[in-house]
């Protein structure tokens, strides 16, 4: 449990139970993004990476990408719902749990990993949960019903490869995600607008003793609940970490690692603070989480009419 906690905790952003919440804005004002919606950006050049504010950031270097359609938000649980039932397929979470060495016994299990509070009677950030899966995120209390344009999360490198392929798209590059994510601006330092109000679903206050919810979401936002960037893309750093096709290198980590990008509603300015284009963190490709999803791209398809 020990070997395994480390591994996780060094792979995860922290935080809170994974439990979405209801108590921000009605879905109705949202913009309705949640069909199979993408945006053409077309070839450029920018400059991938920062300063580091965490080591693994930079240097900053000039990168350029062909252009490109990408998806304008998360993959939802309409539609992953909707692969599932053609494909009958059965993510990494619901399969035969992972082969640890000295795992507790509720880790023989199919389940995943759900975050958590620490407490003096439960001092861990995370837990392992039998049952937690894509249609349970922080376990069998929790259900997605009513909840279609919410981002599918419990999600595996594997899971998400596995749903690309079946719509005939792919996971965006590191430089790919990147460039889509700073829309064509420079990138804040937290994304707020000039009066201070967050633009995406992150945590507001001290993490994690104190939520102010200025953002109207303690847990995972509907698709399009929030202002789109430059390049009309919704959610590209707040609401959950996107797997991009990008492998990585941990020493720590119990299996390959991809990258993920872009953050989640746990980050804050205190801890995390991962809600930048720039800023990266190495998963293992065989776990998902309760804050992961992820998006495609489509790079067979040609762009619009010049």
């Amino acid at each position: 449990m020990q070997r395994f906690g480390l591994a996780l905790g060094l792979a995860l952003a922290l935080g809170l139970s994974g439990c979405s919440d209801a108590s921000g804005p009605p879905e109705a004002l949202c913009t309705g993004q949640s069909g199979n919606n993408m945006v053409w950006l077309p070839s450029g050049s920018f400059v991938m990476g920062d300063d580091p504010h965490y080591s693994e950031e930079g240097p900053p270097q000039t990168v350029t990408v062909k252009g490109f359609w990408i998806d304008a938000h998360e993959v939802t649980n309409a539609q992953f719902a909707a692969f599932v039932k053609a494909t009958g397929y059965k993510t990494i979470a619901e399969r035969n749990p992972p082969k640890l060495p000295d795992a507790p016994p509720e880790m023989l299990v199919p389940g995943s990993a759900v975050f958590n509070v620490p407490s003096d009677a439960d001092p861990s950030w995370w837990r392992w949960v039998p049952g937690a899966q894509w249609r349970h995120p922080s376990g069998l209390q929790e259900s997605i019903v009513g909840r279609d344009r919410e981002p599918v999360v419990q999600i595996a490198y594997q899971d998400a490869e596995a749903y690309a392929k079946w719509v005939g798209k792919e996971l965006p590059s590191e430089a790919q995600w990147e460039y889509a994510a700073r829309g064509g601006a420079a990138a804040l330092p937290e994304p707020v607008d000039a009066q201070g109000k967050p633009q995406a679903n992150y945590y507001q206050g001290v993490f994690p003793v104190k939520n102010l919810n200025t953002d109207g979401y303690v847990g995972r936002a509907p698709v399009g609940c929030f202002k789109p960037n430059g390049f009309g893309l919704y959610d590209m750093v707040g609401n959950v970490w996107e797997w991009t096709s990008a492998s990585g290198s941990r020493p720590d980590a119990i299996e390959p690692v991809n990258i993920i990008k872009g953050g989640s509603y746990l980050c804050a300015a205190n801890y995390c603070a991962r809600y930048r284009p720039a800023a990266r963190q190495f998963q293992e490709r065989g776990l998902g989480t309760d804050h992961i999803g992820f998006r495609l791209v489509d790079t067979k398809k040609l762009g619009p009419a010049s």
